[in-house]
């Protein structure tokens, strides 16, 4: 059912966040995406959270969609969350406006809706924020996931720790055969250290059982222009020019300007994943209590949500 997607180049993916670990936003997202025609949903590995995905597809009545779990090792941001040192914060609410997740309140950070994304220690003018990387023991975390029927597995393997990355990417190969895939970018890389990191993990695998997810500037798509997306266009280029036998899925900064740009500059994408501007244009709904009850609410949200999975699959 995955590959058929992927196969259709047309492929949307939701990502809630691998580091997303609240559920009720998560089931929203779920609910809310599914029902306008995404079909292949990104969430953080843990049965609590793939349930609520499962709760948001029942809700919308979707049973073809593909469920994929995210981990990452220590370090990656993706499995980072703030904290705050209180000796040094001023209470200025710096970090309060700009977390997009609405993971920090009053000074005060909810680990489960943090994401790693660092806007917060960006801002803080006292250098009060730090980060705490939080992977998750695979040999833990994903045998009940497995046995659960999920659909894919993806490794966020970015920085130079190339042996943690082995590490866990070859637990994954050896414990799961479905379609497993690769979040990668160019952030400490050069492109020849990303193509070669690239063609390792692939070595030896079944052609087309790997997806490359080219993250072209990881959690950056607050903004819905060519600018912000450009990075992920540029880096599945890089792997577009291997020819190697993968699918390549755009992130990093994507939005529904994606697709258009991709197309003028000729890449031969399979989908594209949206994950922080699919999340921010709907935010004030999702975070509704009443959200999956208040079919105004809903029907509001829906035609902003089937807008943006429309624009993957412009011609």
């Amino acid at each position: 059912m995955l590959k058929d997607l992927l196969e259709s180049k047309r492929c949307f993916k939701l990502v809630c966040g691998a580091g997303n670990e609240d559920v009720l936003q998560v089931e929203n997202l779920t609910a809310l995406y599914a029902k306008a025609g995404c079909r292949f949903f990104d969430v953080n590995a843990s049965s609590e959270v793939v349930e609520a995905a499962k709760r948001g597809l029942k809700f919308a009545e979707v049973d073809d969609a593909c469920i994929c779990v995210s981990v990452g090792i220590k370090g990656d941001p993706h499995v980072c969350k703030a904290q705050i040192d209180y000796d040094k914060c001023i209470g200025c609410g710096q970090c309060d406006e700009i977390c997009p997740q609405r993971a920090i309140v009053y000074h005060k950070v909810k680990k489960a809706k943090c994401i790693g994304c660092g806007r917060c220690l960006k801002v803080c003018p006292k250098g009060a924020i730090s980060y705490i990387s939080e992977p998750k023991e695979l040999s833990e975390v994903l045998p009940p996931l497995v046995k659960s029927g999920i659909d894919c597995i993806e490794l966020h393997a970015m920085g130079e720790n190339s042996c943690e990355i082995e590490k866990n990417w070859d637990y994954i190969k050896e414990n799961f055969d479905g379609i497993i895939s690769i979040c990668t970018s160019r952030g400490k890389l050069s492109d020849k250290a990303l193509i070669e990191r690239i063609k390792t993990m692939t070595e030896n695998l079944a052609p087309y059982r790997v997806i490359v997810q080219a993250d072209g500037f990881p959690m950056s798509g607050g903004e819905d222009d060519y600018k912000t997306t450009l990075q992920a266009v540029a880096t599945a280029e890089i792997v577009q020019n291997e020819n190697l036998p993968v699918y390549i899925m755009l992130s990093g900064g994507t939005n529904s300007k994606t697709a258009e740009l991709a197309r003028m500059c000729g890449i031969n994408y399979h989908g594209i994943a949206v994950g922080s501007y699919a999340r921010k244009i709907v935010r004030k709904y999702i975070e509704s209590k009443d959200f999956l009850t208040n079919k105004d609410k809903f029907n509001e949200a829906l035609k902003i949500a089937e807008s943006l999975v429309k624009s993957v699959e412009i011609p």
